[in-house]
Formats: C-alpha cells, sequence, structure tokens
C-alpha cells in the first residue's frame, strides 16, 4: 500500500510540476493581462496587485519545477498551499456572487469563468500531492517508469478537462 502511495505521490508531482510549469509560462507569456485577472478577485489591496503579478508566474515556475526534478518536501508543502489558496480565491468570490470573473488559471486563449468545479479541481489536485509528505520506499524502475507515465498523464489530462469545463461554461450561443 505504500509502494501504491508513492507511486500516486510521484506521479502527481511530476503532472502537477507540469501544469504549474506551463500555467506559469502562460502567465508570463501574457503578464499584461494578469494584473488585471488578479484584481478581479478583489482580495488584495490595489497596492499588491501588481507584486503578485510579477511574482506568481515565477512561484509557479520554480515549484513546478521542483515538483517536476521530485524534490520534497518544500515544494510539495507550496504546491499545496499554492492550489488550496487558488481554490478559496475561488470559492471566496462564488460565495460574493461573482463566478462570472476568468479563473487566471494560464489559458489566455480561453476564458474560463469560476466555479466549485474549479475549487474541486484544485482541491483533488492538493490531495493527490500529499502521499509525497510521507516517507517513500524504495522504487525500482518500473515504479519510477509507472509514476513518470502517471505524471505524464496527469498533465495531459488537465487542459482537456479545462477545456471541456470552459465549453460547458460558456453561453449556448457559443457551442452550435
Amino acid at each position: 500500500m505504500a509502494l501504491g502511495f508513492a507511486i500516486i505521490g510521484l506521479a502527481a508531482s511530476i503532472g502537477i510540476g507540469l501544469i504549474l510549469l506551463l500555467s506559469g509560462a502562460e502567465k508570463l507569456r501574457h503578464r499584461a493581462l494578469l494584473p488585471g485577472v488578479i484584481a478581479n478577485y478583489r482580495l488584495l489591496p490595489p497596492a499588491l496587485v501588481a507584486p503578485a503579478a510579477l511574482l506568481l508566474p515565477v512561484a509557479e515556475l520554480l515549484i513546478g519545477g521542483a515538483l517536476v526534478a521530485w524534490l520534497a518536501p518544500l515544494p510539495v508543502v507550496l504546491a499545496i498551499g499554492l492550489l488550496l489558496m487558488f481554490a478559496l480565491a475561488m470559492a471566496i468570490n462564488i460565495a460574493r456572487g461573482r463566478s462570472h470573473i476568468d479563473c487566471g488559471c494560464g489559458r489566455s486563449q480561453l476564458r474560463h469563468p469560476i466555479g466549485w468545479p474549479l475549487v474541486g479541481r484544485n482541491m483533488i489536485l492538493a490531495l493527490l500531492l500529499a502521499p509525497r509528505l510521507w516517507p517513500v520506499p524504495p522504487l525500482s524502475a518500473i515504479d519510477m517508469g509507472t509514476a513518470i507515465a502517471g505524471g505524464l498523464a496527469i498533465a495531459l489530462a488537465y487542459p482537456l478537462y479545462t477545456a471541456i469545463a470552459a465549453l460547458i461554461a460558456s453561453p449556448a450561443a457559443y457551442r452550435r
């Protein structure tokens, strides 16, 4: 059982690391839009929006790279914190009736309003990382290969989920 959790944790580390790397790179690519996205959440004082917009992509890139490199426990704790922070920010705005705002998930060409499924998604991703905080038994090459394949599957499934969720959330006129 410990071996299974170790493989799941490593797969999640790789997959979520790749997701954070892609998200951070996309935020840097469209860095002019990020302050507006962060400001739309209405959680930070205006003076902190620009620094947050500068730091967030860098944090995602650093944490993502560390996760892909299988470093633990600090990058895992930071990634879990980042995912839960995103979930909390979305939950607060949904509770405020502001579910129309864009999630800022890193896909600038695909607007994605926030919703409870996104909150749940981030909580599940954080939960998947939890086994990386436990002691890891020795892994064979097959175990490591399984973890790498699982991580790639997570990273590939994520944009598919995001695209489907965005299409479902879009107005009916756009789905014809």
